[in-house]
């Protein structure tokens, strides 16, 4: 897989060259859009109004709007050229603990896989933050954005977490009335938490969705009739204590 941005890690005087490298993949199942009538694929074009045509992607550059129908332009190069190496490195503004930071400000996490020439700086950044429990803030220049980082150690790497900024979370959209819990009803909640509690096991979990989509898709492949039932379940609402009693009842007959 390609590094998504390369650059480096620095504190003090320290410079570890890096690369990021994302840390998911995408298992999507895609579909294309299709015409029903002639069952051929819809195309879209980019296409300009006043040439009268189709124009190809080399041709297109970006351009910010500061007032209707007038733009800033800006080739990739020119955005490019703004990127000193600097602005790539990210630099280590602070030490803190990861669990001072609110899960909200997360975005996404990447691999820092450092150059050969690195190894030994990478070692020490990471020996340092595990042994002292601690996560690096940093920032750097990924895309056409100064990004907020966090540095986590992990297992035998550290995993870069981009951040949002403070102003890009956003207000909760309507409030939440918080009405009165009886004592009772709390503890039965707690007791059916403690009874379903158990270690997180990755490996447990799968999409099941996705594996009953590509049973059909190979099945339609082959030209067989698919046939779908209705596996709605109708919710019936209950009384909150005969909801948890039920609950409780349920998970330990499990149990025994």
């Amino acid at each position: 897989m390609a590094a998504a941005h390369k650059g480096a890690i620095s504190f003090g005087l320290v410079h570890i060259p890096i690369e990021l490298h994302r840390t998911t993949q995408d298992n999507d199942i895609s579909f294309n859009q299709i015409c029903k009538d002639t069952k051929e694929r819809v195309r879209y074009k980019k296409y300009c109004p006043s040439c009268n045509k189709e124009i190809k992607s080399e041709d297109i550059i970006k351009g910010y709007q500061y007032e209707k129908d007038k733009y800033i332009l800006m080739s990739q190069e020119e955005i490019d050229a703004l990127k000193a190496e600097k602005d790539r490195t990210i630099h280590i503004l602070h030490f803190t603990e990861l669990k001072d930071i609110n899960d909200l400000y997360f975005e996404k996490n990447y691999y820092a896989i450092p150059e050969k020439s690195a190894v030994k700086a990478y070692e020490l950044l990471f020996k340092s933050l595990s042994s002292l429990k601690l996560t690096a803030i940093g920032q750097c220049v990924i895309g056409t954005k100064e990004t907020l980082v966090a540095i986590v150690p992990l297992k035998d790497v550290l995993i870069v977490k981009t951040l949002f900024y403070e102003d890009e979370i956003a207000e909760i959209p309507k409030s939440i009335s918080h009405p009165k819990v009886s004592t009772t009803e709390l503890k039965m909640a707690k007791q059916l938490i403690e009874a379903m509690k158990k270690s997180f096991d990755p490996t447990l979990y799968f999409d099941s969705f996705h594996k009953k989509l590509k049973s059909v898709i190979e099945a339609k492949i082959q030209g067989n009739e698919i046939t779908v039932s209705d596996n709605s379940e109708e919710f019936t609402p209950m009384d909150l204590m005969d909801a948890l009693t039920q609950s409780l009842q349920q998970v330990e007959n499990r149990v025994h």
